[in-house]
């Protein structure tokens, strides 16, 4: 796949002006973005500022993070705190994203959306209040291992590290958790599953796919 060089605030303009032509492929009020990437790449960072291009045109937004829906340690570290299987398949608490994030922006549903769930730090629940996305708000979710969970995006970005990248920019500490992006490209194959790929090996030079 052909890239070519942008900057991170002309991407997040480009990005921005194709979301405000996106429909909701199943007829709903509110499109549903994912912004998929490990940690290292940063996807909360192109969300963010995809979010601000959209306000400037005057579009509402909401930006969530899958990391606000993690399972609690009892659950999610039962095999130890450096699983990386427990990290692939069973650290985020899909069934609440389905549940608090995706199931009000089907068609029909409030637009009522619960921004995050569980804090990790306390591991208690983060009771945070419900945001009313208005009709035609645009749902910007991100977070690591998204495009494995048929969750109902209308479009998709990943964020791609190389394997040396990804290595480099994960904190020491963190590395355990490398095999698990190692196994998700090879099942779940982003780079050519998202609708578009962003390559952010030197974070002050990415490139994308347009």
């Amino acid at each position: 796949m052909r890239l070519e060089a942008i900057t991170w605030d002309r991407l997040a303009e480009q990005l921005a002006d194709r979301l405000l032509k996106l429909e909701p492929a199943d007829g709903g009020a509110w499109p549903r973005v994912g912004f998929d990437g490990a940690p290292a790449a940063r996807p909360v960072d192109l969300a963010e500022r995809v979010a601000e291009a959209l306000r400037v045109r005057g579009r509402p937004s909401l930006v969530i993070g899958a990391e606000g829906f993690l399972r609690p340690a009892s659950l999610r570290l039962e095999h130890g705190r450096r699983d990386a299987e427990s990290y692939y398949g069973g650290w985020f608490d899909t069934g609440a994203l389905w549940r608090e994030v995706f199931g009000p922006l089907d068609p029909g549903g409030t637009g009522r959306v619960l921004p995050d769930l569980w804090d990790p730090v306390t591991d208690r629940a983060t009771r945070s209040p419900y945001v009313q996305l208005p009709p035609g708000g645009i749902l910007l979710l991100h977070g690591p291992l998204l495009l494995r969970h048929w969750f109902p995006f209308d479009l998709t970005v990943h964020v791609l590290l190389s394997q040396g990248a990804l290595r480099r920019r994960t904190p020491e500490a963190d590395h355990w958790t490398l095999p698990a992006f190692e196994r998700y490209e090879g099942e779940a194959d982003p780079a050519d599953t998202a609708d578009v790929l962003v390559r952010a090996d030197d974070p002050r030079h990415p490139a994308w796919s347009g």
